[in-house]
């Protein structure tokens, strides 16, 4: 041992360099530091922490444009008992919002509607409903008269004589009814309006012109908007107000996470120091502790912020408890210094090292394994956690022997702790001990057994019930598209797709008569095909022909339909123009390789409140070439899914590659390192089962991480032969990683908490269980290490 730490000794005293070119990569991390707080590139989006199947590209890009659509939009509805209270509410609201805000109104404009109506008239002729197609084509022209002559007796109809001539039957009118039906509300004197639920509402929509998240902690929108309700319920007591929008759900994730990067970052953080001072009491030596925790966390955030290009909310609030893992290093260097006094820095390090170095090899394998799943989510953590480890690895390694290497006094508390291995029960091959292991397998077994799984989507969704339950309700009443599930078109050209759309919607007019939804939008309802026109320009002609002829032989006129242009409207032509605002977002453009053009548009649905008409709808698109069915929720189920039982047998491989590691080192003794750590992962899991609690892929995440920090117990008891420095090491880490893994089971964050608590258990399991498989004192290492 004394022969192989020579090299080492001589290393550490003799390149200085290394803590100067440390101090170099330190000072760049905190300029990137600097920069990356003023840019605030961090990200609240869900679905980002989830892979791009590269398999479906198309799928992928619907959803961030769907996002991007909705991404700066907020909807306030004020309901009222009666339009003039619910208009007073809504001048109030207006006078109460903060002018600061920014905000852009989306107004009702009725002169705007007008100028969407004059932009589609050269067309009316071949605009029709699925129902006038029917109707038209079925019912015989001179049943049709009657209407006819009923419409152009109407009062006032003189001055309009060939507007009506144009469109005898009032096909018009009728298109722009079934198109105004998309959306519930409707203009009203300079208001969005719409009469539900015995109240009269009006609906605010707003565009936020900028993202709304900040990580500072304060709820810059959710004030402005409690000001404004305020300003409303003083000009009507009575008022319902509802709320939603992505900047509102954004916000309140920025929110909380600024809470519990706080709690859990600061208390772990006020954990450690607390336990340092208890074992060391040296200022010096809390300092430089800190230090460590510091460089590593700086260093994780600047690592994911390059490679990734921002930072997600989720692996900021599961990096700040890595606080509680970092200081492990730290921690082992000084309380070897507490129990050698005599010994110098540069050979304590020199005989510390092989320990150290595997202890950071086995935590860093723990967490690439999370890298290997295709989860941006995952690699973050994993990049997050093994640079931190690392920079603090190489903070006590380059400069601890340095600006640490001054005496560490022994403290009562430290005594104590270290004095308590000597009493602590050691496994033997004793037939009682297995008796003992017998009957704690019993209630493992138990809990096992009542092991249950979920995989659904809501593990990684934190918002408000509140805002959730606002978010749903005006989604009904205003009867909005379900941004979930929906039907993804393609073709290799624009007419292809309009005409893939109408075979598309043309089922799901049965559905929608037998009540599986209210209704849907599509762009093909806006442009129809170039076929779909052609055919119902020619029908209007024909029966519009036949009918103004019944028409004349019984009024003795000759009146006669106008010429229409036979150049039908195309779907460049809408793109450019405003009229295409209200479903622009429908349209995904090219969305195909280069030189491949695939063009893409999205069929929404509204009124899906009933799941169990999802399988009909899916059922839809079969057989139709170019159309998908994509049930984004389902999808990320399944997915979470498939990925447990993929990280599930990660874990395994894990297990072994770490017993062959600590084999190569340890050879027969391998097992006191790595069994500790395999039997807290399945009392962690005999515990979820027992609370009811079920099995996620972030429990097993928490277990690949439980493998990784409960072997570096093992490691540094075998490394010195279970003396009182190491185990004061080891409880002292235990306690600090425990209690920062311990307060992020108090995130919000459904996902976060199954990794706490999963790991809090497991760790409070591996420290105990660590010590009793201590080597027996005069077994020492193999003389070959």
């Amino acid at each position: 041992m004394h022969r192989a730490a020579a090299t080492p000794e001589r290393q550490s005293t003799g390149r200085p360099w290394l803590a100067w070119l440390w101090l170099l990569v330190v000072l760049a991390i905190a300029a990137h530091q600097w920069r990356f707080w003023h840019d605030s590139r961090l990200d609240t989006d869900v679905l980002a922490l989830l892979p791009q199947d590269e398999r479906q590209p198309e799928v992928t890009r619907a959803t961030q444009k769907l996002a991007d659509a909705a991404g700066r939009r907020v909807v306030v509805m004020l309901g009222a008992a009666s339009d003039a209270d619910a208009r007073r509410a809504a001048a109030a609201w207006r006078e109460g919002l903060p002018t600061a805000l920014g905000w852009q109104a989306l107004a009702a404009d009725e002169r705007a509607a007008t100028q969407v109506v004059d932009f589609y008239r050269p067309w009316r002729d071949r605009l029709l409903t699925a129902t006038q197609r029917q109707q038209l084509a079925t019912t015989p022209p001179e049943a049709m008269v009657g209407r006819a002559l009923s419409s152009l007796h109407q009062p006032g109809l003189a001055v309009r004589l060939t507007d009506w001539a144009a469109d005898p039957l009032g096909l018009w009118p009728a298109w722009w009814a079934a198109r105004s039906g998309e959306t519930l509300a409707r203009p009203q004197a300079g208001e969005l309006m719409l009469h539900a639920d015995g109240l009269d509402w009006v609906v605010l929509a707003y565009d936020t012109g900028r993202p709304a998240f900040a990580l500072d902690g304060n709820a810059a929108l959710g004030d402005a908007l409690g000001s404004a309700e305020a300003s409303a319920r003083r000009a009507v007591p009575t008022l319902r107000l509802l709320k939603a929008g992505v900047p509102l759900h954004a916000e309140a994730a920025a929110v909380r996470a600024s809470r519990e990067v706080n709690t859990i970052g600061w208390g772990s953080l006020a954990a450690v120091l607390l336990l340092v001072w208890a074992a060391f009491r040296r200022l010096r030596t809390l300092g430089l502790v800190a230090l460590s925790l510091v460089i590593g966390v700086a260093a994780a955030l600047s690592a994911t912020a390059l490679v990734f290009g921002s930072v997600h909310l989720i692996t900021l609030v599961f990096g700040a408890s890595l606080v509680g893992v970092a200081e492990d290093f730290g921690i082992h260097w000084f309380a070897s210094r507490q129990a050698q006094p005599d010994s110098s820095a540069p050979a304590l390090m020199a005989e510390l090292l092989p320990g150290l170095a595997l202890a950071l090899a086995t935590s860093v394998l723990g967490y690439a394994v999370l890298a290997l799943a295709p989860f941006p989510g995952l690699r973050q953590m994993a990049l997050f956690s093994g640079v931190g480890l690392t920079a603090a690895f190489l903070t006590v390694w380059c400069w601890f022997p340095r600006l640490g290497s001054g005496p560490v006094p022994a403290t009562a508390f430290a005594q104590r702790v270290a004095g308590s291995l000597a009493t602590w029960p050691r496994w033997t091959n004793r037939r009682a001990n297995w008796l003992v292991l017998g009957l704690a397998a019993l209630p493992v077994g138990a809990g096992l057994m009542r092991l249950q799984t979920d995989d659904s989507l809501r593990q990684l969704q934190s918002s408000p019930p509140a805002l959730v339950a606002d978010q749903r309700e005006i989604g009904r009443l205003l009867g909005a598209p379900s941004p979930s599930q929906f039907f993804l078109v393609t073709a290799a050209d624009a007419e292809t797709l309009l005409q893939r759309e109408e075979a598309l919607t043309a089922r799901l007019h049965g559905l929608q008569a037998k009540g599986s939804l209210v209704g849907w939008r599509a762009l093909s309802d806006w442009v129809p095909s170039a076929r779909q026109q052609q055919d119902d320009a020619a029908l209007s002609a024909r029966v519009d022909s036949a009918v103004l002829a019944g028409i004349n032989a019984q009024l003795g006129e000759s009146i006669t339909r106008p010429a229409f242009g036979d150049v039908p409207l195309r779907l460049d032509t809408w793109l450019a123009h405003a009229a295409s605002a209200g479903a622009r977002d429908l349209w995904l453009g090219d969305i195909g390789a280069p030189g491949q053009p695939e063009w893409a548009s999205v069929v929404m649905l509204r009124g899906l409140n009933d799941t169990t008409q999802l399988p009909a709808l899916a059922a839809a698109a079969d057989g139709l070439p170019g159309v998908r069915w994509v049930d984004k929720a389902a999808d990320v189920s399944g997915l979470l899914g498939r990925y447990r039982h993929t990280m599930s047998w990660l874990l395994l491989a894990g297990h072994v590659l770490v017993f062959a590691a600590l084999a190569w080192r340890y050879r027969g003794a391998a097992w006191r390192a790595w069994a500790p750590a395999a039997l807290a992962s399945l009392v962690a899991l005999a515990a979820l089962g027992a609370l009811g609690l079920p099995l996620q892929l972030f429990n097993i995440l928490a277990l690949l991480l439980l493998l990784g920090v409960g072997v570096d117990y093992g490691v540094f008891l075998l490394e010195h032969r279970g003396d009182g420095a190491a185990w004061l090491a080891v409880v002292l880490g235990a306690a600090s990683t425990a209690l920062s893994f311990g307060l992020l089971a108090l995130s919000s964050t459904p996902a976060l908490r199954a990794f706490g608590l999963t790991l809090g258990i497991g760790l409070v399991v591996v420290t105990l269980l660590a010590p009793m498989a201590r080597r027996p004192e005069t077994n020492p290492l193999p003389s070959s290490v």
